[in-house]
């Protein structure tokens, strides 16, 4: 849980996919999809034995790197409405909070809006605080970016 003295970041996306909100979701609902739509420079790999039934109350682990430093994620999923959205929370990992929600619209016929806001805090205070500046969020950026592209294409 985030210290009451953090400040919390919030980064907002949202993404038009040309396809039918079932088959959007269904993508999204696959937690060994994550590993397709994050970059290679994470080394982002699902540790949980799957098949992983996607619900409220069920707890995800993964590995990754982060600027070469290996690190543990374990996030739960925190409510869960089929079709239209959920929420991953960070449990155990680099933040101090990470508080993600993915929202789908149908737009009508094939097209389907999806929006994440991600709440995020870092840990060490101040010093959480420039390195936020300094690399945090350009990777976060970063990141999105290539979830974005990558949604495209296998989307």
């Amino acid at each position: 849980m985030a210290k009451t003295d953090a400040k919390v970041h919030v980064l907002e996306r949202e993404q038009l996919i040309e396809r039918p909100l079932d088959a959007v979701f269904a993508f999204f609902s696959e937690a060994r999809n994550l590993e397709r739509i994050t970059p290679s420079w994470l080394s982002f790999k699902v540790v949980t034995p799957g098949p992983i039934e996607m619900q409220a109350g069920i707890r995800i682990e993964y590995k990754l790197s982060v600027h070469g430093t290996p690190m543990k994620w374990v996030s739960e999923i925190e409510s869960w409405v089929e079709n239209s959205s959920f929420v991953d929370r960070q449990v155990k990992g680099p933040y101090g909070l990470w508080h993600h929600t993915h929202e789908f619209v149908d737009l009508g016929g094939s097209s389907t809006l999806v929006r994440d806001r991600v709440r995020y805090s870092l840990p060490f205070g101040a010093l959480g605080e420039v390195a936020h500046v300094l690399f945090v969020q350009r990777d976060l950026d970063n990141v999105f970016a290539y979830r974005r592209a990558a949604v495209n294409r296998e989307l």
